[in-house]
């Protein structure tokens, strides 16, 4: 194991993260403590040598006016010896030992372990916890703690051990001297103390509303850029400007009033760190008058005083630093710790699945508006029977696929799986049983064969061509080329999947779920972005992936859906009507209505929903 390696960087954390701030930071550097409390001992080893310099630098003033000139070298050589060797090996070593666990040890560990943990934390959120935030504030929260985190450690070790072991080491220095002039250093660091318990806390806030601020900012401009489409073909780059230019002001605002208290709280502890020299250098001259000190005495106090003096503007900057950072951690932990919505039950168990079948009980979910979303539907999907969902939007189509894959807990019945409740099993259990293709398909900016192989992580090259033939992506995937000059499989996709057409991206889709090659397959509009032509190409396909699997098919195009086994209308929530394409027909009521106002095989939904 190296020194680099004594902090273990990615360990992962016990438990959820506590929203109160000492119990948050143990949970953060769980696992580093002894590391740290070692490289904080080197730091106060250092400041302790910083106190024997000007001890040594006194012991030889006052040996020198002893022996004089003549004899000095000759009658003092191991003193000087002494000293050579502290000044020359004893403190660099200490010095580079200390610099070294921080800037090896500490800094490069600390910020990937708190990063990690929040990572993880934040990954377990529920979607709803993504769609009610901005994902570019989200992830500046996430930086901004795992930095902020780091730079208290790395500043508590480097200068809060370090002055407070020159400080009692100083006094002891000073004490040896005369008690009155310990007594000064006493009266001093009384009113530092008042001075920064008064300014610190008022930073400390201030420094968490700049803090929110610039996370705005991120959330701001990461939305803009992200829907940068959109923008152009609205022409609302001026909107989106003032939008922007908006919470930078606000930032900016907040990093004035900052900026306003720092700067009040430096020249008046300069004042006081001015004083410090008059009191310990006049004091111990004083003494000197009255032959209670020597001069070596006078240097030792006067190079106590200079050094403390400027360690004290030093240690409150740092300390200014410190209670900024964790104003910033406090804002971090309001947003990043909230409890997840959607829990493992402790004994949740893997699903085993073995048929496909499933089975929605008399489910009901509004989305907590007592209103909208599904009311008393019951339904139940045979193994291997493929079932349309057709309905108005806003009927409840997405709620069932939502609930079917648990992104919500249902607020009444239970959804069951080959007969198992599915908040009794494990979510990563469930969702690796459900293959997915939607109509607004996500695409990493990441190479085309990395975002094929999330479908199935292990599978060959060759398993990964026949799947993207399949979908009817691979002749346009061997062309791909990205601005990097990588082409073909190892082409990257811009973000999003930006830098391919809809129809591509859905065939890309498509091509992944036919390598999960999961037994219950939900598709959502998943041809909706091909053409007719091509969609006819991978209709033979598409039939080929779900022959024995279980499938949950939603289509505003009737004539995807039209070959389903059987096909379940939803209206306002409810079930209005299932039965097969010619069932419905011949029943003439609601689908009948879809079908006959199709234009180009759409449904039109504003006269569906009248």
């Amino acid at each position: 194991m190296t020194l680099s390696d004594l902090i273990p960087a990615f360990q992962s954390a016990e438990g959820p993260p506590p929203r109160r701030l000492m119990a948050f930071l143990q949970w953060c550097l769980k696992g580093s403590v002894p590391v740290l409390l070692g490289a904080g001992l080197l730091s106060a080893i250092v400041g302790t040598l910083e106190v024997i310099s000007a001890l040594l630098l006194g012991r030889i003033i006052d040996t020198a006016l002893e022996t004089g000139p003549e004899h000095f070298f000759a009658s003092n050589l191991p003193l000087l010896i002494g000293a050579l060797a502290f000044f020359v090996l004893l403190r660099p070593f200490f010095f580079g030992a200390s610099a070294a666990a921080n800037a090896v040890i500490v800094q490069p560990n600390v910020t990937p372990l708190v990063l990690s943990r929040l990572h993880r934390w934040t990954m377990g959120q529920s979607v709803t916890f993504f769609d009610n935030d901005f994902a570019g504030r989200i992830a500046q929260k996430q930086m901004q703690t795992a930095r902020a985190v780091t730079d208290v450690v790395s500043e508590i070790i480097n200068v809060v051990f370090f002055a407070l072991a020159s400080l009692v080491g100083s006094a002891l220095l000073l004490t040896s001297i005369d008690w009155r002039v310990a007594l000064a250093l006493s009266v001093w660091l009384v009113g530092y103390i008042a001075l920064i318990s008064y300014f610190l806390p008022r930073i400390r806030i201030r420094a968490k509303a700049r803090a929110n601020a610039r996370a705005n900012v991120s959330g701001q401009v990461v939305d803009t850029i992200t829907n940068i489409k959109t923008v152009k073909l609205f022409a609302h780059m001026g909107h989106e400007d003032r939008a922007a230019l908006g919470a930078m002001d606000d930032f900016r605002s907040t990093a004035v009033d900052f900026g306003v208290l720092a700067s009040i709280f430096r020249t008046v502890l300069m004042t006081l760190a001015g004083m410090l020299p008059v009191l310990l250098i006049g004091g111990t001259l004083l003494l000197w008058r009255q032959g209670v000190a020597t001069p070596g005495d006078i240097a030792a106090a006067g190079a106590i005083a200079i050094r403390i003096a400027q360690m004290t503007g030093w240690v409150s900057f740092t300390l200014m630093t410190i209670y900024s950072n964790i104003g910033e951690v406090e804002d971090g932990i309001r947003t990043l710790t909230v409890p997840h919505a959607l829990t493992d039950a402790s004994d949740a168990a893997v699903l085993p699945l073995s048929r496909g079948e499933v089975v929605f009980d008399d489910i009901g979910f509004t989305y907590g508006r007592g209103a909208g979303g599904v009311d008393g539907i019951s339904l139940t999907l045979h193994p291997g029977e493929k079932v349309g969902l057709v309905g108005a939007s806003g009927a409840g189509k997405s709620t069932l696929v939502n609930l079917l894959l648990r992104l919500h807990d249902p607020e009444r019945g239970i959804v069951r799986i080959d007969g198992q409740d599915i908040s009794a099993i494990t979510q990563d259990s469930l969702r690796r049983q459900i293959g997915m293709v939607t109509q607004e398909t996500e695409m990493f900016n990441r190479s085309a064969r990395e975002n094929l192989l999330y479908g199935r992580p292990e599978a060959t090259d060759a398993e990964m061509i026949a799947a993207a033939r399949r979908a009817e992506a691979h002749e346009f995937i061997i062309g791909l080329k990205d601005f990097k000059g990588r082409e073909g499989y190892d082409a990257h996709l811009g973000e999003r999947g930006v830098r391919l057409s809809g129809g591509q991206r859905q065939r890309i889709a498509l091509a992944r779920a036919i390598l999960k090659n999961a037994p219950i397959l939900v598709l959502d509009e998943a041809t909706s972005a091909l053409d007719s032509e091509v969609e006819a190409q991978i209709q033979a396909a598409l039939d080929r992936v779900m022959e024995g699997k279980t499938v949950l098919a939603i289509a505003h195009r009737l004539s995807t859906i039209a070959r389903m086994d059987r096909i379940v209308v939803l209206d306002e929530g409810r079930i209005a009507e299932e039965g097969s394409h010619a069932q419905l027909l011949a029943m003439d009521g609601l689908y009948a209505r879809y079908w006959k106002r199709q234009s180009g095989g759409f449904l039109n939904i504003e006269e569906a929903a009248e």
